[in-house]
């Protein structure tokens, strides 16, 4: 297994595309830490692996809470004494035209997509950088890596999502500034920006779905119509899974993408533009 006692984090990893991330990476032999809002999600996904015979435990919080990301880093290295991937995935839209999108809106956007990754990376920072240092003491080679997820809406834009593109685009280049930066500690930094993932947040809107985050509940899905024109425009001719979103992560997991770093892969089905 290519992810031997690795140490994972994993945010939003409940439900979703981070739940087929948190799965596809313990079954490689990963060492997971779930996330999510909920207890009860993301004590399903922890049990899931563990009944496959993998390792996991559980984080439960919003990755926007100031505290958060020191208690996701702690959780790591106090359960499993290490940390070797991070993946920022936490994330929801709150879709609006910008004359009717309000303040709230916009600063919710930032905060989950943007600032919380930003926190949870500053405090990982030192942990990695110890560890680093440890390793190349004992001539240990050891390749770290960090997968933020973006979407084609941060690289293209798409009208009635102002706040969650400009997020979206800021996590791209946080990427590659980190890249950057943290090359010296042994560290790849990449980005995988999603096109259409089927998950209950891109279901069809007609049916009235939502999804409750800290209090409100945020109306998701998209459009039918909509949903069956992006469909007809994506080359392979449909959206994609979450188990397909997760192998694109995995791929940048894996020692084969060791020498790959500030790079965003679009995962999107072909689909260039939107």
């Amino acid at each position: 297994m290519k992810l031997q006692n690795k140490v994972a984090l994993i945010t939003g990893s409940g439900r979703g595309i981070g739940r087929a991330i948190a799965l596809k990476l313990a079954a490689e032999g990963a060492k997971v830490v779930i996330d999510d809002l909920d207890e009860v999600p993301a004590q399903e996904t922890a049990n899931e692996i563990k009944a496959a015979g993998g390792e996991a435990i559980v984080c439960v919080g919003s990755v926007t809470a100031p505290d958060f990301a020191e208690r996701l880093i702690a959780t790591a290295m106090e359960h499993y004494k290490g940390l070797d991937i991070i993946i920022n995935n936490a994330g929801y839209t709150w879709d609006n035209v910008i004359q009717k999108m309000t303040d709230e809106q916009w600063q919710a956007m930032l905060d989950c997509h943007l600032t919380a990754p930003f926190r949870i990376l500053r405090a990982a920072q030192p942990v990695i950088k110890a560890l680093a240092k440890a390793e190349a003491e004992q001539g240990v080679r050891n390749v770290r890596k960090v997968v933020n997820i973006s979407s084609v809406a941060g690289v293209f834009g798409n009208a009635g999502q102002v706040n969650y593109s400009a997020a979206k685009a800021g996590i791209m280049g946080l990427t590659q500034t980190l890249a950057k930066e943290w090359g010296r500690m042994n560290t790849t930094v990449n980005c995988v920006a999603f096109g259409l993932i089927k998950t209950r947040l891109t279901g069809n809107a007609a049916e009235g779905a939502t999804a409750n985050i800290e209090g409100k509940e945020i109306k998701v899905g998209v459009n039918k119509d909509l949903l069956a024109m992006m469909e007809a425009t994506i080359p392979l001719g449909r959206g994609g899974t979450p188990e397909e979103a997760a192998g694109a992560v995995y791929m940048l997991c894996i020692p084969e993408s060791d020498y790959v770093s500030g790079q965003t892969l679009l995962c999107t089905g072909g689909l260039t533009g939107i």
